[in-house]
């Protein structure tokens, strides 16, 4: 089974962050870059100029009953022991 291992890549290099694999002899490997998260405060601002965009075009103009429809999409259920 392949384990993984993390690495910085700097050019042609990888430098191993933790324990490095326990080989001796080269082997094969694959890499997948993993690109930056942006910061919180990045995303928050993407979300709210995603929302706006939505909001500017009507979007959802066409759902009557948000609510049910919510629902719907969710299939929400009544807990136990309260009113539907």
């Amino acid at each position: 089974m392949p384990r993984t291992y993390e690495a910085i890549l700097k050019g042609d290099r990888l430098t191993w962050i933790g324990e490095p694999p326990d080989r001796q002899k080269p082997t094969r490997v694959q890499v997948t870059i993993l690109e930056q998260v942006a910061p919180a405060r990045d995303r928050g601002r993407k979300m709210a100029d995603a929302l706006a965009h939505l909001a500017r075009c009507d979007a959802f103009s066409e759902i009557e009953d948000p609510v049910a429809w919510q629902r719907s999409v969710r299939r929400e259920r009544p807990l136990p022991g309260r009113e539907a």
